[in-house]
C-alpha cells in the first residue's frame, strides 16, 4: 500500500493577504468630516453607507481602507498633479471643442438616458437595472451640483453628479459615451480647478472623493491616479 503524500499547504491566500496588510499600513490617513448642515437627511444617509460593515471585510467599513481622495489644499493647478499623464488627454479634448458646464439634468433627461444606455456593461460589470430606465424628472438636492460636457455641436457627451457633504465632495455618477477623446479627463479636470477657485476663497472643500480603489478594475485605477487621486485610510465623523 502506497501512503498518500501530505498534501502541500497554499501559501498564496496568505501572501496576499499579507500584502495587503502592508499596503493598507502605508495609506495616509483623512479625516472626513459629515456635516447635517449641508443636508440633515441625506448627510446622515451618505454617513451610515460609507461606514457600514463592509460586504467582504466585516471588520472594516465600506468606504474606509482605498478611498481615492484629492487632497485640494495641496494643489495648485490640475496640471501639477504629481505625476499625471491626464494633460494630454484634456488637451485634445479642449481642441476637439468639448466643455464643461452646470446642467438643469430636466433639461437633459433623453441625453441621460442615451448615456446610460449606450453600453450594456462598464469595467466588466452589467449596468445596474435603474440606468434603463428613463426618468420623468430629477429632483435637484441643494447640496449638489450636476454637471455636463457638451461637444462642438452643443450634444451632451457625459455628466456627473457631485455632492458636497462637508469637509470634502464626492461624486455620485459620473458617465459618458466611451471614446478616446479625453471627455472624462476634461470634466474632471475642470471641476477641480473649480474646486480649487473656491479653495482660495474659504468656500471649497478640502478632499474630492472618488469612490474607491479596492475592488475597482485596473482601468478605472488607473484612470484615477493620472487624475491625482490617491489611495486613503479615511477616519469619519458626523456633526
Amino acid at each position: 500500500m502506497i501512503a498518500k503524500l501530505p498534501r502541500l499547504f497554499n501559501f498564496a491566500p496568505l501572501a496576499r493577504g499579507c500584502r495587503l496588510v502592508l499596503e493598507v499600513a502605508r495609506l495616509p490617513v483623512a479625516t472626513l468630516c459629515f456635516d447635517t448642515r449641508y443636508h440633515p437627511e441625506d448627510v446622515r444617509d451618505t454617513h451610515r453607507q460609507f461606514t457600514r460593515r463592509h460586504p467582504r471585510y466585516k471588520v472594516i467599513g465600506h468606504k474606509q481602507l482605498g478611498v481615492a481622495l484629492i487632497d485640494l489644499r495641496r494643489l495648485t493647478e490640475p496640471a501639477l498633479y504629481p505625476g499625471s499623464s491626464a494633460a494630454s488627454y484634456v488637451g485634445k479634448a479642449r481642441k476637439r471643442g468639448y466643455r464643461l458646464a452646470q446642467i438643469d439634468r430636466n433639461d437633459h433627461i433623453d441625453a441621460i438616458h442615451a448615456i446610460n444606455t449606450s453600453m450594456p456593461s462598464r469595467q466588466g460589470r452589467p449596468m445596474d437595472a435603474r440606468y434603463q430606465d428613463r426618468a420623468a424628472h430629477y429632483e435637484p438636492l441643494c447640496h449638489y451640483r450636476y454637471f455636463g460636457v457638451f461637444d462642438k455641436r452643443e450634444q451632451l457627451v457625459a455628466y456627473c453628479n457631485m455632492g458636497r457633504f462637508g469637509n470634502f465632495a464626492a461624486f455620485a455618477q459620473l458617465l459618458g459615451y466611451r471614446n478616446n477623446d479625453g471627455v472624462m479627463h476634461l470634466m474632471i479636470a475642470d471641476i477641480v480647478s473649480l474646486l480649487l477657485a473656491e479653495a482660495r476663497t474659504g468656500t471649497g472643500p478640502d478632499y474630492l472623493m472618488y469612490d474607491t480603489f479596492f475592488g475597482a478594475q485596473p482601468g478605472l485605477r488607473q484612470f484615477k491616479t493620472m487624475l491625482g487621486f490617491t489611495p486613503y485610510r479615511v477616519r469619519y465623523t458626523l456633526q
